[in-house]
């Protein structure tokens, strides 16, 4: 099968799905702001620590919003409005205080719908839940979460140390002292499945990873280079091999804490590894067909469909695959 084939074929990532306008020209409107939270259609989802409010309907996934009448005190960001004029809201708070329920199970690993009853409502993250949920829910969660993260660790100007308030619906932090304005950062990273001259794909796994979970390289782009040029990098840096003809394929948020990865191809010149050991713990070569007889196995497992990696290998192995982290 021909890589360039494939080009622009990644499918539906699934934390790059949205279903709003994020209205960026309404979140200096304060006016506009208030009626929106005042207006009863309004919805709002509540994150804690990267964690909202989840249940189950019709035998599916969906984010628990509620109404800014129901919502907890917190700080607010404004995550845009859908086609249908209804605006939606984020507001960073105790879980606990979001509804009057009581107290939920947290769920730490993939959710699967079945196991909850109709109507149950559980704490969940995105790597729990991203899959399950709907192009609105995924978007506005994926949204949320980012801007909490980036919040939480922006309280204070980096120039004088002054407690810095929330602006623009959100979107902005001021410091009140010396008037200097600090925008939400998205740090970019290269993740990138490379192929040899025998269309053999890469894949590698961390020390910090259990035996037989492998994916494909990946790195943070540095300041003063080109995304082509931090792939090189990164895959010279952690392997050893040499490689040219970065081909963009796709990107997807990543906001753990505030990622954008951006996927790509690449040809090796070389295939000989020379590990970075703090970065890497082992390396491989596989054709298509040992790939599939590794996960048979079980000696191999891959990337959850949630990620830009599952997607990547996908394309290059030209199918779904099933078995993952």
């Amino acid at each position: 099968m021909e890589i360039a084939a494939q080009e622009g074929l990644l499918g539906p990532l699934l934390l790059a799905r949205s279903a709003i306008d994020r209205s960026a020209v309404l979140r200096g409107d304060t006016e506009w702001l208030e009626r929106a939270w005042a207006d009863g259609a309004t919805r709002v989802v509540v994150v804690d620590d990267g964690q909202a409010l989840i249940r189950r309907s019709g035998g599916e996934a969906e984010l628990v919003l509620l109404s800014t009448a129901d919502a907890p005190e917190g700080e607010r960001y404004l995550l845009g409005v859908d086609a249908e004029g209804i605006a939606y809201f984020a507001v960073t708070a105790s879980l606990a205080t979001a509804t009057h329920t009581g107290s939920f199970n947290r769920i730490v690993s993939p959710l699967d719908p079945s196991e909850l009853g109709e109507g149950q409502t559980v704490t969940a993250g995105l790597r729990q839940v991203g899959s399950l949920l709907g192009d609105l829910d995924a978007g506005l969660l994926v949204y949320a979460v980012a801007l909490e993260a980036w919040h939480s660790t922006h309280e204070y100007c980096p120039r004088c140390g002054s407690r810095t308030e929330v602006r623009a619906g959100g979107h902005v932090r001021v410091c009140p002292k010396d008037d200097s304005q600090h925008f939400p950062r998205v740090d970019p990273a290269v993740i990138m499945l490379i192929h040899d001259d025998d269309d053999r794909c890469l894949l590698a796994r961390g020390p910090q990873w259990p035996e037989g979970r492998l994916s494909v390289l990946a790195g943070f782009v540095e300041p003063g280079e080109s995304l082509e040029q931090a792939v090189a990098r990164e895959v010279s840096e952690e392997v050893g091999v040499r490689v040219t003809d970065a081909r963009y394929m796709g990107s997807q948020p990543w906001p753990f804490p505030r990622s954008l990865m951006l996927g790509f191809f690449a040809r090796a010149t070389s295939t000989e590894f020379v590990l970075d050991s703090e970065e890497i713990a082992e390396a491989h070569w596989f054709s298509r067909a040992e790939l599939l007889a590794a996960m048979e196995s079980g000696e191999v497992r891959l990337p959850s469909e949630l990620s830009i990696a599952r997607r990547l290998i996908e394309t290059w192995y030209g199918a779904p695959l099933t078995g993952d982290w």
